[in-house]
């Protein structure tokens, strides 16, 4: 059986990728902040899927020696990582000359850090078994930058620019590497605000996208896969 991975996973697009992963019968390594939404969202997947197993360790993905004693754990409890999904992130609409001291550092260490240590800390393993798949929840605001976020639009720009150098580095050793790039997204980045979820992608949308792209021949990868609203951007 396989295993898959998913950091900032009980919330949001994190939350459907667990999901759709458990469903299509891979065991799946979960973590958060909260330790009663872990382990509730944990028992749910398994009621769902008395199949699979399901590893839920309480950790902040933004520190570095608590993001890799998960991936450890992991590792040791169910074996071999198949499947990495990068998913944690955060938005903070704020222009860069607007910034408080710590926005960009803690930007830094959300949406860019934990990939970098999660490639380093399997890439070499996935390298030799000649097997792997990392899925890098990206953003279009890596490919238009939004001025109203600077600091985040530059994070999710060095993020693409990562998925990219991982993609160069172990594709001729089997590994597949993909950039999802969602535009506007119904996740708690937009619970304050009021929207319309039929103008939105859903969650549900990407997780869908990320399971067919799992689901394809060896010799096929998608680079990368961009994901809007369909009447256009919010």
């Amino acid at each position: 059986m396989k295993n898959a991975l998913i950091t900032g996973s009980t919330k949001g697009m994190g939350r459907a990728i667990a999901v759709a992963f458990a469903n299509e019968g891979l065991n799946v390594a979960i973590c958060s902040r909260n330790e009663k939404e872990l382990f509730e969202f944990a028992d749910l997947l398994n009621r769902s899927n008395p199949g699979i197993k399901v590893f839920a360790q309480v950790a902040d993905g933004s520190d570095k020696a608590q993001l890799l004693a998960f991936a450890s754990a992991a590792q040791q409890e169910l074996g071999f990582i198949d499947v990495v999904v990068n998913n944690l992130g955060t938005f903070v609409p704020s222009s860069i000359l607007d910034d408080a001291d710590d926005t960009f550092d803690k930007q830094l260490k959300t949406n860019l850090m934990p990939t970098y240590e999660l490639y380093r800390f399997f890439g070499k393993t996935m390298i030799s078994a000649r097997k792997g798949h990392f899925f890098n929840i990206c953003s279009v605001a890596a490919l238009n930058p939004v001025v109203q976020a600077g600091s985040y639009s530059i994070t999710k720009y060095a993020l693409l620019g990562l998925t990219k150098i991982m993609r160069l580095e172990t594709q001729e050793h089997g590994i597949k590497v993909t950039a999802i790039i969602p535009g506007s997204t119904l996740t708690d980045s937009w619970k304050d605000a009021v929207v319309d979820k039929n103008t939105m992608v859903l969650p549900e949308d990407i997780a869908s996208a990320i399971i067919n792209i799992y689901r394809m021949s060896p010799g096929a990868n998608v680079d990368e896969i961009i994901i809007k609203p369909a009447p256009g951007q919010l």
